[in-house]
């Protein structure tokens, strides 16, 4: 099975407490190879302010919940999202 490097580039959101402490809530990343979830965090981790995003965050991609083995294909939305609480 062949496969194909991303075309487009892949959007990230973050969301409360990672934009506020990261700076931003949208980030697009042109990957150079198919990455997974995990990379993607692992970018974000590596960012300043990043080390508060732990190793295995709630993440959806393209609306649906992931895991971090997921692939994250071109023009995927993957977005990370910090603990919540509510009642």
């Amino acid at each position: 099975m062949q496969v194909s490097q991303p075309t487009a580039p892949v959007r990230v959101l973050l969301f409360a407490r990672y934009a506020d402490l990261l700076g931003f809530q949208t980030l697009t990343l042109v990957p150079t190879s198919v990455p997974t979830v995990a990379a993607v965090v692992e970018h974000l981790r590596g960012l300043p302010g990043g080390e508060v995003i732990p190793t295995h965050p709630l993440v959806a991609l393209n609306l649906e919940r992931a895991s971090l083995e997921q692939v994250v294909s071109a023009g995927d939305e993957v977005a990370v999202l910090p603990p919540m609480a509510g009642g």
